[in-house]
Parts: C-alpha cells; sequence; structure tokens
C-alpha cells in the first residue's frame, strides 16, 4: 500500500516538474522568437528597401565613356549599393521574357532607351534623398530622365514606422506575459509543497534554509526548460535562413549569441524570483491558511 502511493506521489511529481519545464520553455521559446524579430526587424526593412530601383535614362547622344564615369561615379558613392547597365537590347529582351511576345515586330523598331539601374543603400531610400539624388543626376546633359516610384517608398517607410512601433509594444506586453506566466506555474509548484514548508518551518527549520532547496530545484527547471527553448530557436532559425538566404538572419552573430545568452539568464532569474516569493509567502502563512 506505502509503495503504491510512494509510486503515485513520483508520478504526480515528475508530472508537475514536466509541466513547469515545458511551460517555462514554451514561453521562453516564443519571447526568444519575439527577440528574432526585434533584432531583425532593421534588416529585413533594409533588404525591402535595398530592393527599390531608381532608373536612370540615357539619352541617344550619350558616349560610353560618359557612361562609364557615370556608372563609376555612382558606385564609389556612399549612398549607393550597387549599379546595373542595361542596354536596351536587354531591356527589350527582359519585355519580351515578361510579356510572352516580341512587340518590336509591332512598331518595327526599338523605342526603348539605355539605362543605368541604382539600388541605393537603405537609409537613402526616402522621397526627400531620392528626389535629391535624382535632381543631382538630372543635370547632366546626356541624362534623359530619372524615374522610381515614390508611392512605394512613402508607403513602404510609413509602414516600417508603424510595424516598428507595434513591435515595441507587442515586445514588451510580451515580456510582462512570460514573466506571469513563468511565475504562476513556479506558484503552483511550491504550493504542492506548502505543508511540507511549514513542518520545516514548525521544527525549527530557517527561512533560508527550508528557501535554498526550493530555489536550486526551480533554478534546475528553468535550465532545462531555457535550454529545450534555445534548441527550438535555433531549429527555427536554421530553417528560416535556409529558407529566406536574402534575408542574412546570420549576418549579425553577436547579436544573435547575446540574444540565447539572455533567453537563458532569464528562464534562471524568473525562476529564481519566482521560487523566492512564492515559497516567502507561505512561510509567512499560519497553519490554518494553508488550507485556503
Amino acid at each position: 500500500m506505502s509503495s503504491s502511493f510512494e509510486k503515485h506521489q513520483k508520478r504526480r511529481l515528475i508530472s508537475s516538474y514536466f509541466s513547469v519545464v515545458m511551460s517555462i520553455a514554451l514561453v521562453l521559446f516564443l519571447l526568444g522568437l519575439l527577440g528574432m524579430l526585434v533584432l531583425n526587424a532593421k534588416t529585413i526593412s533594409n533588404n525591402f528597401k535595398e530592393r527599390v530601383v531608381m532608373t536612370i535614362y540615357l539619352n541617344e547622344t550619350a558616349k560610353e565613356v560618359e557612361i562609364n564615369q557615370l556608372e563609376k561615379s555612382l558606385a564609389m558613392a556612399n549612398y549607393v549599393k550597387e549599379t546595373k547597365y542595361v542596354s536596351k537590347e536587354d531591356a527589350a529582351d527582359f519585355m519580351k521574357g515578361e510579356y510572352g511576345e516580341d512587340f518590336l515586330d509591332d512598331v518595327g523598331f526599338n523605342p526603348l532607351q539605355n539605362s543605368i539601374d541604382v539600388n541605393l543603400k537603405a537609409n537613402f531610400v526616402t522621397e526627400q534623398r531620392l528626389d535629391s539624388i535624382s535632381q543631382a543626376t538630372l543635370t547632366k546633359k546626356f541624362v534623359d530622365d530619372v524615374s522610381y516610384n515614390k508611392d512605394l517608398v512613402s508607403i513602404m517607410n510609413s509602414n516600417v514606422k508603424r510595424i516598428s512601433l507595434w513591435v515595441i509594444i507587442i515586445s514588451v506586453l510580451f515580456t510582462l506575459i512570460a514573466v506571469l506566466l513563468i511565475n504562476s506555474s513556479i506558484r503552483l509548484a511550491v504550493y504542492s509543497k506548502r505543508f511540507i514548508i511549514k513542518t520545516m518551518q514548525m521544527v525549527g527549520a530557517t527561512k533560508q534554509f527550508i528557501r535554498r532547496p526550493f530555489i536550486w530545484r526551480s533554478v534546475r527547471l528553468g535550465v532545462i526548460g531555457a535550454i529545450l527553448a534555445l534548441i527550438g530557436m535555433a531549429v527555427v532559425l536554421y530553417y528560416l535562413n535556409k529558407t529566406f538566404p536574402e534575408l542574412e538572419l546570420l549576418s549579425n552573430q553577436i547579436l544573435l549569441i547575446g540574444l540565447f545568452v539572455g533567453i537563458f539568464i532569464i528562464g534562471i532569474l524568473i525562476t529564481w524570483v519566482s521560487t523566492y516569493f512564492a515559497t516567502q509567502r507561505f512561510l509567512n502563512l499560519n497553519t490554518d491558511q494553508l488550507y485556503y
């Protein structure tokens, strides 16, 4: 009978520890994913901004030397990420591939212009800076026109600001929720031991002596939960980096290492603090209050 009761208690204890570990791991995993989103939000937004193309259309009279000089000066400019010269023949081939028919057969000649596609660095993809760059480029006599999608740039910058604000708000809220959920799991685990705590106190054990094994046990559970969360984060990060290599999610490894270390430390700190206050609460209760 006694052996059966002990096995039942052991199963309940293991189940309790398992639920605490899984709660900690799940909350830290979601918090880690949000952290990765925050860290890479700028990289992702920069990636989209740097895909905006400013096209410089060249006159038919433009000399090869002038075109080469313009392309080289743009490539050396601090606001340019990359440039690409597109001849009117290449432009015609592109349009043929896009629309599936050769429009040159209808018009009888190639009306397109030689051009240079310019991708700017993310910090310079604003309406004001693009206007300034295009105006400076138009001063050259062999440049016919400069065009870019103003509406796209305006919408993109507006959305980036809005999304950044919401990411910060959600990060703060989710961090608070994570603390509360882990704290609740730890409190429930300590609650099941409230009679043991009071018994130890009644036989003369000090509060520090009683708290110590509870804190160390919770910290160990926090470490296990944090490790599981970090493994999950690593798997997701590896998958995303393989699927979307252009986002360069692993480019800033120092910040990623800092995030992983931070999640690990958060798992330990929350469990330590939660266990400390949970045990302190039951230590301060009277014996008859333990039943409520």
